[in-house]
């Protein structure tokens, strides 16, 4: 599975375009910000993208999901319920940091733990990491190594804050340990924020939620 990262807009959130190696089929991951980009470049490759997925709700992951769906009409919108709310809310959320409100289209449907997409011959492991948000999710690959993106779940020293809507500290630590450093050390660590990492570089430093 191939990556195209982009970090855009005022946050420097990443937004992830998910390819399968030689295809053409393609995922846009949390399209938060300055989407003119993201869409650029993938028309640029020729891709087709059939899913637009979130990791979570919040402004910085979401506010462009609309334009997204406009360049690409025929991609699913998709997050997990336990989301919506934030995502119905996106209008407030951009009022509360001073952004004009988006567009909020209602969904196509919804992410499950468990799940798994295929992408071209790849598959695409969904999987339910609150604390960050209710409803967030990791996206795990199932190439060798793995690649996890992780949205703010988990970050290169440092972790999700979980002071903003529908955080809790404690359930985040128990989405780290039990999700992602159950994953294989060498997996790569793609975050919604700064430079990626490791789970076993993490799962040994993270001075906020180390392996125990």
């Amino acid at each position: 599975m191939k990556m195209l990262p982009f970090e855009v807009g005022p946050f420097a959130a990443r937004c992830v375009v998910l390819t399968d190696d030689g295809g053409r089929d393609a995922f846009i991951v949390d399209p938060g910000f300055d989407v003119q980009v993201v869409v650029e470049e993938v028309r640029r490759g020729g891709l087709h993208p059939s899913a637009i997925l979130l990791t979570h709700a919040h402004l910085d992951h979401a506010y462009g999901v609309a334009e997204a769906k406009a360049a690409f009409p025929a991609a699913r919108v998709l997050l997990h319920p336990a989301d919506l709310p934030l995502y119905e809310n996106l209008p407030a959320q951009a009022a509360a940091f001073g952004f004009p409100p988006p567009p909020v289209l209602p969904p196509d449907g919804f992410l499950a733990d468990g799940e798994e997409f295929l992408l071209g011959g790849e598959r695409l492991l969904v999987r339910h990491a609150p604390g960050h948000s209710p409803g967030h999710v990791v996206l795990v690959s199932h190439t060798t190594p793995r690649v996890a993106v992780v949205g703010d779940v988990l970050f290169a020293g440092s972790v999700g804050r979980t002071d903003l809507w529908g955080g809790c500290f404690d359930t985040l630590a128990r989405s780290i340990r039990e999700v992602l450093y159950a994953l294989p050390g060498d997996t790569r660590v793609v975050p919604g924020h700064g430079p990626e990492t490791t789970i076993a570089t993490e799962a040994a430093s993270n001075p906020f939620v180390p392996a125990r």
